[in-house]
């Protein structure tokens, strides 16, 4: 029975061991994220996400079936402030990318007005009247 005391702590160490690696592999993936923002990588910045859906979604299940010991639980604590930070950046990013967008389409937007109103003019005639003036003056 003591045995199987011990080979049931040391299989619960390596539940937690497990999990907080799961942890780690979640805050690389964050700062992969956070890289891709910073760079202006929209498009890897997607396709990490769904992978780092995937990996909260099997922490969570995980964390669900895994009590931690103090020690532990510091650590988890401690991954999941760096991965917030993380998140915070990568949303911080996010929110600049999309105001940026606005302003482009904005512009956009004016200058499709803008055409529309000054642009070509049905029945509008060009005059080229050099011949009239002469040739400019250096």
């Amino acid at each position: 029975m003591n045995t199987r005391t011990r080979g049931d702590s040391a299989t619960s160490a390596e539940r937690q061991e497990l999990l907080l690696a799961a942890y780690e592999s979640l805050k690389s993936a964050s700062g992969r994220m956070l890289a891709s923002a910073e760079a202006g990588d929209w498009e890897a910045l997607v396709e990490q996400e769904s992978d780092y859906l995937v990996r909260v979604e099997r922490i969570k299940r995980m964390d669900a079936q895994q009590p931690l010991d103090d020690d532990a639980a510091a650590r988890k604590a401690a991954l999941l402030e760096q991965i917030l930070a993380q998140d915070m950046a990568i949303r911080r990013r996010l929110v600049e990318r999309r105001d940026e967008l606005g302003r482009l389409i904005g512009s956009s937007r004016r200058q499709q007005a803008l055409s529309r109103a000054y642009g070509p003019q049905q029945g509008a005639m060009t005059i080229d009247a050099a011949h009239r003036f002469g040739s400019p003056e250096p």
